[in-house]
């Protein structure tokens, strides 16, 4: 009958309506690829227009900052990885601790949007069709979420815009999804944002070994560098213990049934 009334209307409440901001994210993401201007997000092109930036920071302060802060905001909100790029151009543009402190503000700011968003365009009519098994699943995230938020933000298994969507999608309080997004951000925001302060010296570095390269008769020669280089094993280490740590409650409340189970 009509495809049983257009399947109730798309399963209210809200109807199809509310797939709207959903469909509107997914086209300007779909936008952004197809324009190729993914491709100008790396460090490299960082590189080669560092003093244009610099000196647009500086002329222009407040301007840059409110730029900086919704670009940021868009990237995180269109699910687009540039975070550990825009954070360390933080850094660069605003000295570490005010560069980081925008970009972990902002990036929580995106990720709140896009919870939002696919809670209220996708969330009831996946739960409404989801089996026994990611019921389960849900029920225990949600029982658990700050610990499971807060690791996942720590130490990204996972990519940020699917913790984003499984939040939303178990049913996470946003109070709850908030409060471990933004204390989880802050280890890796500043960690980059330190980074990006000290890009300069990094950037000198790059060029001499280039140079020492071509010196030599190198055949491959290349001048790169990614955000990911930045970070020392020392740092990744640390966020795993916290990553750990995070999960350091969970993990006692199920020794703990254990050992009543096993009781006599």
């Amino acid at each position: 009958m009509a495809g049983s009334r257009q399947r109730e209307e798309a399963e209210k409440p809200g109807g199809l309506w509310r797939f709207l901001p959903l469909v509107l994210v997914a086209l300007a993401a779909g936008a952004f690829f197809a324009s190729g201007l993914h491709r100008s997000l790396t460090l490299d092109s960082l590189m080669r227009h560092h003093d244009a930036a610099q000196a647009f920071a500086t002329d222009h302060r407040a301007a840059a900052l409110g730029f900086y802060a919704l670009a940021y905001i868009v990237m995180v909100t269109l699910s687009i990885p540039a975070s550990a790029l825009l954070a360390t151009l933080g850094g660069y543009l605003f000295g570490w601790v005010l560069g980081g402190s925008i970009a972990a503000l902002a990036a929580t700011i995106g990720a709140v949007n896009i919870f939002l968003i696919a809670r209220t365009s996708l969330g009831e009519l996946l739960r409404r069709r989801a089996g026994r098994r990611l019921q389960a699943l849900a029920e225990g995230f949600r029982r658990e979420a700050f610990s499971y938020v807060l690791f996942l933000r720590l130490l990204p298994v996972m990519p940020f815009w699917v913790t984003n969507l499984a939040a939303a999608l178990f049913r996470v309080r946003l109070k709850t999804f908030v409060l471990a997004t933004q204390i989880g951000v802050l280890p890796t925001t500043f960690a980059f944002a330190v980074a990006g302060s000290g890009l300069d010296e990094v950037v000198d570095r790059q060029e001499e070994v280039y140079r020492q390269c071509l010196a030599a008769g190198g055949s491959a020669c290349s001048l790169s560098l990614s955000p990911q280089n930045l970070l020392t094993s020392e740092l990744v280490i640390a966020l795993a213990i916290l990553g750990t740590l995070a999960l350091a409650p969970i993990l006692f409340r199920q020794w703990r049934g254990r050992s009543r189970e096993e009781r006599p």
